[in-house]
């Protein structure tokens, strides 16, 4: 009987073992935001939208409720700090799309484990991205060489896209830089 409880118990831990893996788990840290991966990227601003000025996005003012991120995030498929209108200057390409477009897949189908680098330059899957540079604070805690991220279309700012974290619910504005 007691080689039997061990027996189940070593089948245990190894289904746990595997089953935190397969999930991005690994090493004891398991999806942040409850593993919620929205299931579309934003919807358009509407031009009759008042909008904030950039200085107001949520890095600056803080969350926009307790317990909240204080950088850009979905909740409950909402992207919280994704109200800045078409019009910031910040978001202007001179030549969009420079190194063509992302063709590895977009969307919460597509999870994307990054394979390193840094804010400046990262990639995964033989793509590679860069994050706004007046952004970079924004992605301070990612794990550049293991968080599992989803782009997504920016639909108010021509040749950008955003970059979800799954780990932290948080996202940022990235260009895609080719493969």
């Amino acid at each position: 009987m007691k080689k039997f409880a061990l027996l189940v118990g070593i089948l245990s831990i190894g289904f746990l073992a595997a089953e935190a893996q397969q999930r991005g788990g690994g090493g004891g840290s398991p999806r942040g935001n409850g593993g919620h991966i929205p299931s579309r990227g934003p919807a358009p601003s509407r031009p009759q939208q008042s909008q904030r000025p950039p200085q107001a996005r949520p890095q600056a003012s803080g969350p926009d409720r307790p317990g909240h991120p204080t950088a850009p995030h979905v909740d409950n498929n909402k992207w919280v700090g994704h109200d800045m209108g078409r019009n910031d200057d910040r978001f202007h390409v001179d030549r969009p799309f420079e190194h063509g477009r992302f063709t590895g897949g977009i969307g919460r189908s597509h999870i994307w484990r990054l394979g390193g680098g840094g804010p400046a330059r990262f990639g995964f899957g033989g793509f590679f991205f860069g994050v706004a540079p007046f952004e970079f604070g924004l992605c301070d805690g990612w794990f550049w060489d293991s968080d599992e991220i989803v782009i997504y279309d920016d639909p108010d700012h021509i040749g950008w896209y955003l970059a979800y974290n799954v780990r932290l619910g948080t996202y940022v504005h990235v260009n895609y830089l080719g493969n």
